[in-house]
């Protein structure tokens, strides 16, 4: 098992996905156990940041994982962010969810019987599509802003309550987007709440970011998703 990373408390695990395995990276609560939550990556991959949001829900009391969808890679580079994401192939991110979800819920540190998943950029339409692929283990979702043209989630299929957090100047979500999201949960009779965060762009919650993060925003934000998933993982 690699090494524990010396900046985050959380731990680096393996764990079977179809007939593969594959990597991930796992934070519990001091107390060793809470409500499993599964945390999707942007489309950098399973970067500190990712680890760091691990970190934070521990630290409110939730055992969480981040699937590294992307079998070990990572970039700093926006183009090539964009090949790696494009290139995820959906039977092969089935496995891996079907996986991450296997592991969390039967670690000995997951309290809860279903988890929430939640994400950001990529990882937001992971959480929502994975909610969708698998109901029957997901409790609550919350999307950060979540793009991927090939991964359509099949809303009829939900039953976790959806929480939207999104920003007014995204060139990718934009208000249409949203607006288009919302009315298709509603039409199919979805629970889902739905946050825009005036004059911020997208990925404001990452503040390894200094030319999008925006501090006021992320602090409400994330507030809204501990709230949210305290109310509906138990």
């Amino acid at each position: 098992m690699p090494p524990k990373s010396p900046k985050t408390t959380g731990t680096r695990v393996a764990f079977k996905a179809g007939k593969q395995e594959t990597a991930g990276y796992l934070a519990l609560p001091r107390s060793g156990t809470g409500p499993g939550v599964i945390v999707f990556q942007e489309w950098w991959g399973l970067v500190p940041h990712i680890e760091k949001t691990c970190d934070r829900l521990a630290e409110q009391g939730f055992a969480a994982l981040a699937p590294d969808m992307y079998s070990g890679r990572s970039t700093t580079n926006p183009d090539e962010a964009g090949r790696l994401m494009m290139a995820l192939e959906v039977p092969k991110v089935a496995e891996d969810v079907a996986g991450a979800l296997e592991f969390l819920r039967t670690h000995k540190g997951c309290s809860s019987a279903r988890v929430g998943v939640t994400g950001f950029c990529l990882g937001g339409q992971l959480a929502l599509w994975s909610a969708c692929k698998y109901p029957a283990a997901v409790a609550a979702c919350v999307d950060f802003y979540g793009v991927h043209p090939n991964l359509k989630p099949d809303l009829k299929r939900l039953r976790a309550p959806v929480l939207g957090i999104f920003a007014e100047k995204d060139a990718y979500v934009n208000a249409q987007v949203v607006a288009d999201l919302s009315a298709a949960l509603a039409a199919a009779g979805k629970h889902h709440d739905f946050k825009t965060y005036e004059g911020v762009n997208h990925a404001f919650m990452n503040d390894t970011r200094k030319d999008v993060y925006d501090k006021t925003a992320a602090a409400d934000a994330w507030s809204r998703t501990v709230e949210f998933l305290r109310a509906h993982v138990n």
